[in-house]
């Protein structure tokens, strides 16, 4: 159509030469890809330069957020659709985004469903579908914000609009690799608050460890998700745990000592 927004698809990635093909694959329709190389020391650079996506490179990690915003940076179409390498795009999920470039509001953002997979199974509840994250927008009006872990897009109070199709997250492939990714989630995480002057006590680690357990297996119904559902509640008390273990540490000076 005359009118048809353009679309750049953006991503941050870093060793991912095994999920970029399938990633690169569901978003070939897209007009340009974009992926912002952080130092990979295996072939995502040239996997993805072989499969048509524009290649930069930028080592001087300051976190996701700082990321993101260098990735969209050299984006030159209208719309950005921010995915990671651990993302697929469903076709239901393309026709729905293909509607909104056909008739886009700039002053709308667009979320998607994320279908999360754990442990061999896309989870149906435990907070884990459908996920909803801000990821179509219009290029020159939104961008992410700061944050070292856990970015999130800038949104100005503009109107969130929810697509139909899910966009599919490999979340958790491997339990030990997603346990690493974890437990770096976490120190980012203390770190940030730390530096902000957040502190908390001894009690409060207690409180949110349970409460982390008990909203992802009674209030979130994790209880349906059968097994993975059960584990998932206690990693998620287990994330808990480490991010306010971590940040009382860090209140004391312990991590230093």
């Amino acid at each position: 159509m005359e009118n048809r927004k353009s679309l750049s698809v953006v991503m941050i990635a870093k060793n991912e030469a095994a999920l970029l093909p399938d990633c690169l694959q569901s978003v070939s329709w897209a007009d340009e890809v974009i992926v912002l190389d952080s130092g990979s020391q295996d072939d995502t650079a040239a996997i993805a330069e072989s499969l048509g996506a524009k290649v930069f490179i930028n080592r001087n990690w300051q976190g996701f957020g700082k990321q993101r915003q260098l990735a969209q940076s050299y984006a030159s179409c209208d719309y950005v659709l921010m995915i990671d390498a651990d993302e697929r795009v469903t076709p239901e999920l393309r026709r729905a985004i293909e509607q909104v470039l056909n008739a886009a509001d700039d002053d709308q953002i667009y979320s998607l469903g994320r279908r999360n997979l754990f442990l061999g199974r896309f989870m149906r509840h435990s907070g884990w579908y459908p996920d909803r994250v801000n990821r179509l927008y219009a290029r020159e009006r939104y961008r992410y914000n700061d944050d070292l872990v856990h970015e999130s897009l800038n949104t100005h109070g503009a109107r969130i609009v929810p697509l139909q199709g899910d966009l599919l997250h490999l979340t958790c492939r491997d339990f030990f690799t997603f346990q690493r990714k974890q437990l770096h989630y976490a120190q980012e995480w203390a770190n940030q608050r730390h530096a902000a002057g957040k502190r908390c006590g001894y009690f409060s680690i207690l409180t949110h460890t349970l409460g982390a357990f008990c909203k992802t297996w009674l209030l979130r119904a994790g209880f349906l998700d059968g097994k993975q559902g059960l584990l998932l509640a206690v990693v998620n008390a287990q994330y808990t745990f480490n991010k306010y273990a971590a940040l009382w540490a860090l209140g004391r000076n312990y991590s230093e000592k």
